[in-house]
């Protein structure tokens, strides 16, 4: 099972709010995930991000591949040097 850590929308309509998941790829984006590792809200002005580092680390550790969106959220968190 390939495991991606990506966004789940939950906010209404008009107002977006994410939860960052660990999901297997195959299944819907707003479908069945394996775990809740943090949430992201883009509305704040900078946009919030609140994460459970150590989870983060345990899916990155065991292969799981963020999404582009992701990436670049997990970056602007110092998980990722820019090359």
């Amino acid at each position: 099972m390939a495991v991606t850590l990506r966004l789940r929308r939950v906010g209404k309509k008009k107002h977006p709010f994410y939860r960052i998941v660990a999901a297997d790829h195959q299944m819907p984006t707003d479908g069945r995930f394996l775990e809740n590792v943090g949430t992201y809200d883009p509305l704040k002005h900078p946009a919030k991000v609140d994460l459970k580092a150590d989870r983060v680390k345990v899916w990155l550790d065991k292969g799981a591949t963020p999404s582009d969106t992701v990436r670049s959220i997990l970056r602007r968190q110092g998980f990722f040097k820019k090359v």
